[in-house]
């Protein structure tokens, strides 16, 4: 949350209409970001679903021990939350441009999670655990930042269609991630492959957008002919 800027809405703003999905979808953000939270928000879900397993089988934390790792594992998540957030309102404060300062947030917390391509190898229950947490706080500061950025390029009357598209994609990632990390352990029995996955993707999707959206810069729906 500190990562947006609230500003007082004015009577008869939100009286303006609604831009169609049609016309958000010609959009190449729209697209950037569909694709980045498609690719990541299934780590997410990783977290959420497969770290009880993985701590239960690689690590034989059973049933009644599992509270404890949760919890420093979700607190951690919900501290990334709010750095994320406050790394980038603070680089804006000190006069970078928004281009700067959300990508500069966006590496850090993508940096936190790189550990996760040794997570799976780690022989200790709790080197595991922070492990995982530090990457969970780095995935919450990076969906912070993302949807920062969303509020950033957008006007006010696209931003909810614009989070809704890209969110989406983020649960459509979800939904086969979860599959394909069934099928990944059931073939090679391993969850090294998923772990390594989980490190490095941030950094990969960091640089398509990168590549793809060098300025982070408002975004004009008058160049979008209405159908």
């Amino acid at each position: 949350l500190i990562a947006y800027r609230p500003r007082r809405v004015h009577p008869g703003e939100c009286d303006e209409p609604a831009v169609p999905w049609r016309r958000l979808l010609r959009l190449r953000p729209v697209w950037v970001f569909l694709i980045a939270r498609f690719l990541t928000d299934p780590v997410w879900w990783f977290y959420l679903y497969w770290v009880p397993k993985f701590l239960h089988s690689r690590h034989g934390v059973t049933l009644d021990r599992l509270g404890l790792p949760l919890i420093v594992i979700y607190t951690a998540a919900s501290g990334g939350s709010i750095f994320g957030g406050w790394l980038s309102s603070t680089l804006l404060r000190r006069g970078w441009s928004t281009n700067a300062a959300r990508k500069t947030a966006i590496l850090a917390c993508a940096l936190m999670v790189t550990p996760m391509v040794f997570g799976a190898s780690v022989s200790g229950t709790w080197t595991a655990v922070l492990i995982v947490s530090l990457a969970a706080a780095g995935h919450q500061g990076w969906a912070a930042n993302l949807f920062a950025c969303l509020s950033d390029m957008f006007p006010k009357k696209a931003v909810s269609s614009a989070v809704g598209i890209t969110g989406f994609g983020g649960a459509i990632g979800g939904m086969c991630a979860a599959t394909a990390t069934g099928f990944i352990l059931q073939a090679t029995g391993s969850y090294v492959p998923v772990f390594i996955w989980a490190g490095v993707a941030y950094l990969f999707i960091l640089g398509l957008i990168h590549l793809m959206l060098p300025r982070l810069e408002p975004v004009s729906l008058a160049e979008v002919t209405p159908s």
